[in-house]
């Protein structure tokens, strides 16, 4: 009887281990189908269009009362098909914040250096723009006092869907809970619900050109 308890204790580990394995895989399948559509929609935008989002989050951004009080802010600068984000990271240097932009490292993760200005900027890779400074470690996001982030859909949870590396996942881990974390979308991007993993971190609010800042659980 002993053998067969053991046997089917392994029968039982291997049967758990398969099941994470298949959902793991829908999981992955589900998002991965996600950002097809998404970047199939996004790539359908006129130019004009991406600019006119762009200036509108700006303006979203630069009026929430975080921003108006921050000292640092964590940033992006955007590539491809996202709204730009350009004239947002600009205004807020203009203002007095020490912005942080992300460099990314070989393995996926995020190192951070300081935005001087737009000739600062040097290519990056995967077409990235990233600044010249020093960079500041993988940490220094933990002293921003708000974080914008790229997206291309979150839902009402607050559950962000990323380009797939995990990059901000990681990075945002390492956020305070009282910081916000923001997300920019196109209109219609922001979602009933989103397939998501025990890794994915949440953001606090998205920012839309048209609904403006909408805070989230």
């Amino acid at each position: 009887m002993s053998g067969v308890a053991a046997d089917g204790s392994q029968v039982g580990r291997a049967g758990s281990q398969g099941g994470l394995a298949g959902s793991q895989a829908s999981l992955a399948a589900q998002k991965a189908a996600l950002r097809r559509s998404i970047t199939q929609a996004r790539a359908q935008l006129p130019q004009a269009e991406r600019t006119g989002a762009g200036r509108l989050l700006r303006d979203a951004v630069l009026g929430l009362p975080e921003a108006q009080m921050a000292g640092t802010v964590a940033a992006y600068m955007s590539v491809g098909t996202e709204p730009a984000t350009g004239g947002l990271v600009f205004a807020l240097w203009k203002r007095g914040c020490y912005v942080l932009l992300p460099l990314l490292l070989p393995g996926g993760d995020l190192d951070w250096a300081s935005y001087e200005g737009p000739d600062s900027l040097v290519p990056g890779p995967r077409g990235l723009l990233e600044p010249a400074e020093p960079p500041r470690g993988v940490s220094a996001i933990a002293s921003a006092d708000l974080v914008i982030v790229p997206a291309l859909a979150a839902d009402r949870r607050g559950r962000r869907l990323g380009r797939g590396g995990g990059s901000y996942d990681r990075a945002l881990a390492r956020v305070g809970p009282a910081v916000v974390t923001i997300a920019l979308l196109y209109d219609g991007e922001l979602l009933g619900w989103l397939p998501s993993g025990p890794h994915d971190q949440a953001v606090r609010a998205v920012a839309q050109p048209a609904e403006g800042i909408t805070r989230l659980p």
